[in-house]
């Protein structure tokens, strides 16, 4: 009978994790409705955006002083990275921070000193264990982004490149594919390359004829610093995206999981319970045998 009870204490703790994994299931699935409808739905905008700058700076013929054009030698090098605030996310944030790592380190190889902005609480631990200067830490996203929620951070990289303090900023986070796949990626958003980005345009069939109002330099003022912002708002989308698929299909893995523990577990209960039974019977038949 021990045996038994301690078949059914062991079902009890199964059966209550699995309605925990269950509705962590169900709640990641719903905040994954809500978020995945805003994947992509910035990147027409962001895409006229580079095509504007590109052709501002391209028909105005300046060459422009702008401090997130100004492209020098790389000594401090500064890394934005997308993780979770929480676990219980399969290998969405150790798959990221490996790869982080491996940008970062590389980036140490070519002489420059490392500045880490973490977003979410796995990359701030992760790179304070590795000794990494933390220079600002976002934690605390919402679950279903908004364009504002990227504002302190691009005043932060605004600032820090404007002064010098950085002299390349490289955005990592977890590109989403699908629920069940996410790709980390690297991507480097300052300083701006204007010369790349007209050189996308000398394919287009025409090039119009622009009347700057006040003037190009003003215009590009605004629109860099609202680039950078769509980018490090689509990076945080993704992120956030990816974050609820691979927390829903860990959740629903673990859930399916414990379903065919139960399952086992259930047959090998009712195998030790009819033996208990057949015991029982047994020793009840050999005490009547001895008492006749």
């Amino acid at each position: 009978m021990a045996k038994t009870r301690e078949i059914k204490r062991r079902m009890t703790s199964i059966t209550n994790t699995r309605q925990i994994t269950s509705a962590m299931k169900m709640v990641s699935a719903s905040k994954l409705r809500r978020a995945q409808v805003f994947v992509g739905a910035g990147e027409q905008y962001r895409n006229k955006l580079r095509q504007v700058i590109a052709q501002v700076a391209q028909a105005s013929g300046q060459i422009f002083d702008h401090p997130l054009l100004d492209q020098r030698e790389v000594k401090k090098a500064g890394f934005v990275i997308f993780a979770s605030d929480k676990g219980l996310a399969g290998g969405y944030n150790s798959n990221l921070l490996n790869f982080a790592l491996d940008q970062v380190q590389a980036a140490e190889a070519r002489g420059a000193a490392i500045g880490i902005m973490a977003v979410g609480r796995k990359a701030g631990d992760f790179f304070k264990k590795r000794g990494y200067t933390i220079d600002l830490a976002a934690l605390e996203t919402a679950d279903v982004p908004e364009i504002s929620d990227s504002n302190e951070l691009t005043n932060h990289i605004i600032e820090a490149y404007g002064t010098g303090y950085y002299d390349e900023v490289t955005v990592i986070y977890q590109q989403f594919k699908s629920a069940m796949s996410q790709t980390p990626v690297a991507v480097k958003v300052l300083p701006f390359d204007t010369d790349e980005m007209s050189g996308e345009q000398k394919d287009a069939p025409y090039t119009d004829d622009y009347i700057f109002e006040p003037n190009a330099a003003e215009i590009l003022e605004a629109l860099l610093p609202m680039y950078l912002s769509n980018q490090l708002y689509a990076a945080l989308v993704d992120a956030k995206v990816g974050e609820h698929g691979a927390r829903m299909t860990a959740m629903t893995a673990a859930t399916d999981n414990a379903t065919d523990l139960l399952a086992t577990l259930e047959i090998t209960y009712n195998r030790a319970r009819q033996t208990a039974i057949t015991n029982e019977i047994t020793e009840i038949v050999a005490g009547a045998d001895a008492l006749g």
